[in-house]
């Protein structure tokens, strides 16, 4: 196997025994609150207790009908402090420290289940008659998707319009190829286009009154779920440093043809990445992977209060990854051309509880020093891009250009116009995002009987 294969090989999931073992210690609970704890209320007390019964098209359909990306959410999602957190056998565990109870891996039970549905071709939608209505989607990211197919589902002529050359916006532009494949992806694509959805990738809706023409071209109503495409920045004029890489830019490149170049930029180098969230560790671990010769996680605050998952932070450190923790990034150091050679620091302690809930960082007067690098990656969030306003101008957005929208409806201040997603709530989950699809999609079924 080539190192590009062994690059973008996906872990193996559960098998069959596996994950008929894994349900079979499910306590059956009333009112289960593992599925309080699904913010797309996929339901895992339902799947799992058909799956424990034998009944594993039942269970495949629970999990399809409530959440058309259900294996990518068995993937990507942060199950440990969802779902999970909530298992029955979890607390039991707690209560009884002796006790080999553990949660049950309900992320795990998600992704066989939609896995095999594809293996055995178990075909859950058919294809219904068309309605009159025409319904707009820009974005074809997980809040897109959901909403598109809620709304398909139920026969409305549905359009996704998409910016980039190929659908699924951060499941296929924003995840490293190991954690998430293109085949599982193109999988889960099939299962939403099989609804009869058209997309229309390359026809970004930018420009002037861009979203809210839609509405005058036909479409009864618009689903505005684009995400946050443009990366935050400790150098807004930096753009020019030979060595310096946004996350965005970074991870699209390993997954967009690109990879053998951004593989050049790596490997045998040394490299930094600014930030503690899941982002910054796909960014670290895949320098690894890429033959850096050395990574460094660059975090101004401490270990535990990094965003990241206590997994995702335990696999980087045993991969070698050297935590610089309690430093602040100031600038970049470059040599002739603009060539990167360093990045500027000061330590930093932690004070006074912020907005967060954690302790805020504050710089060490004098204590500057500089981290030899010879690439940087910034994992410091994602921002709306600063036109963005103008495509939707009659539409209220906030101080930092997300639209304002109704949490229970999706609704925005133009009437037919809806949104979800991270251009609604910032940098967030794809669960979160799926959810607020389906939350739109309600919403705009009831406008359109209006």
């Amino acid at each position: 196997m080539s190192h590009l294969d062994k690059f973008k090989e996906m872990r193996k999931g559960l098998d069959l025994v596996q994950a008929i073992a894994e349900a079979d210690r499910c306590l059956l609970c009333h009112d289960a609150p593992c599925s309080r704890g699904c913010p797309a209320d996929t339901k895992p007390a339902e799947f799992i207790r058909k799956l424990r019964f034998k009944n594993i098209t039942g269970a495949i359909r629970t999990i399809k009908e409530n959440n058309i990306l259900g294996g990518a959410c068995g993937v990507l999602c942060p199950t440990s402090r969802l779902c999970e957190e909530k298992c029955s056998a979890m607390f039991k565990s707690q209560n009884r420290p002796a006790g080999a109870d553990r949660p049950i891996q309900i992320g795990e039970i998600q992704r066989f289940l939609v896995e095999h549905s594809w293996q055995r071709s178990v075909r859950i939608f058919e294809k219904p008659e068309p309605r009159s209505e025409k319904i707009a989607v820009v974005g074809s990211g997980p809040g897109g998707l959901s909403c598109a197919a809620e709304l398909a589902k139920e026969g409305y002529q549905v359009t996704i319009f998409e910016g980039r050359p190929q659908p699924g916006g951060v499941l296929r532009y924003g995840v490293v190829s190991y954690r998430f494949d293109m085949n599982f992806l193109e999988h889960e694509l099939e299962d939403v286009k099989a609804l009869g959805i058209k997309f229309q990738c390359n026809s970004p809706i930018e420009g002037k009154n861009a979203a809210e023409k839609l509405l005058q071209d036909g479409f009864d109503a618009v689903f505005l779920a684009p995400g946050l495409w443009d990366a935050a920045t400790i150098k807004p004029d930096g753009k020019n440093i030979q060595g310096l890489f946004s996350s965005v830019d970074y991870l699209s490149a390993l997954r967009d043809g690109r990879f053998e170049k951004m593989e050049k930029n790596i490997k045998g180098k040394a490299v930094a990445v600014i930030g503690g969230g899941s982002v910054a560790m796909d960014c670290i671990e895949s320098a690894v992977r890429l033959g850096a010769k050395d990574v460094y996680l660059i975090y101004r605050r401490s270990y535990s209060q990094m965003p990241a998952e206590p997994d995702e932070r335990i696999e980087a450190l045993e991969a070698g990854v050297h935590f610089v923790l309690l430093n602040q990034p100031l600038d970049y150091v470059t040599a002739k051309k603009d060539r990167l050679k360093g990045l500027k620091l000061v330590r930093t302690r932690l004070g006074a509880l912020d907005a967060s809930g954690r302790r805020r960082p504050e710089e060490i007067a004098g204590s500057e020093w500089t981290l030899d690098a010879d690439v940087v990656i910034e994992a410091i969030g994602n921002k709306a891009p600063d036109e963005s306003p103008e495509w939707y101008p009659k539409v209220d957005v906030d101080g930092n250009k997300l639209i304002k929208a109704d949490p229970e409806t999706g609704r925005t201040s133009v009437p037919g116009l809806f949104a979800g997603g991270d251009i609604v709530r910032g940098p967030a989950l794809v669960v979160q995002a799926v959810q607020d699809g389906k939350v739109a999609a309600r919403a705009i079924k009831e406008y359109l009987k209006q």
